[in-house]
């Protein structure tokens, strides 16, 4: 049986990647500092409890999962993500640091602790939650945005720095889907709206890690649907002030 360990799988995308997965036959691990009341008495799916902001938490949710499956894990989802909205100028500092503790430091302990497993599985994979902000910097949700890039930038950094050991490294990034994430004022839900289901995302996530050729396997970077892919490949071509321009019309 296979296994996939989900940082903030308790609820939203991440809890619909734990059903798939878990539906698709493979033993699931969640870890979260919300309960997973749903995942009572599913022998597919182990719950714990995750800080992710806390080393020692890390390291203890996942020795706990690896117990379940002979000391291995074949993917891990980096999933865990909070959001603030509004002006970097007017940002209460406490949120600033919150959103850099999770989506920053958070994704970095657990990217740490989970490498040991993955070694373990030879074949082991990554996946981490990007989003299409990470493509070009969005106001309103300026922070949030800089910490994707995190995301996009520590996937290709640990692409390589992971080679030696057979890990695999990816990342998926969306545009708006319908969880608590969205429930933010940002000139791109306005423009564009919020057309994704945690669902459809769960399913790039299962692309992502399932890929059907060669092509597909070289990828790092993922989208969802045809848009936020669409986004993603104009903005390798085209120059900074053309790409500024687009994203001003659409998030401006």
């Amino acid at each position: 049986m296979r296994s996939i360990f989900i940082s903030g799988g308790a609820q939203g995308i991440g809890r619909e990647v734990a059903e798939k997965f878990a539906d698709a036959g493979w033993l699931v691990g969640i870890g979260d500092v919300q309960n997973a009341d749903w995942a009572q008495g599913d022998d597919r799916i182990v719950a714990t409890h995750l800080d992710v902001t806390d080393a020692e938490s890390w390291e203890k949710a996942l020795a706990e999962f690896a117990t379940h499956t002979g000391g291995t894990i074949d993917v891990f989802d980096n999933n865990a993500g909070i959001i603030i909205d509004g002006p970097v100028a007017d940002a209460d500092p406490e949120k600033v640091q919150k959103i850099v503790d999770v989506n920053v430091t958070g994704l970095t302990l657990g990217a740490r602790a989970a490498h040991p497993y993955l070694k373990a599985a030879k074949a082991g994979q990554m996946v981490s939650m990007s989003s299409a902000s990470a493509i070009f910097g969005q106001p309103d949700i300026a922070v949030y945005s800089a910490t994707k890039f995190y995301v996009y930038g520590m996937t290709e950094a640990l692409s390589l720095e992971w080679e030696k050991d057979g890990i695999r490294c990816v990342d998926v990034m969306p545009l708006w889907a319908k969880t608590k994430l969205s429930n933010v004022s940002a000139s791109s839900i306005s423009k564009l709206g919020v057309n994704l289901t945690a669902g459809q995302v769960a399913d790039a996530v299962w692309r992502a890690v399932n890929p059907k050729n060669r092509y597909d396997r070289g990828r790092m970077h993922y989208g969802v649907n045809g848009t936020d892919w669409g986004f993603y490949v104009l903005r390798q071509w085209v120059p900074d002030r053309v790409a500024r321009s687009a994203i001003k019309m659409v998030a401006g």
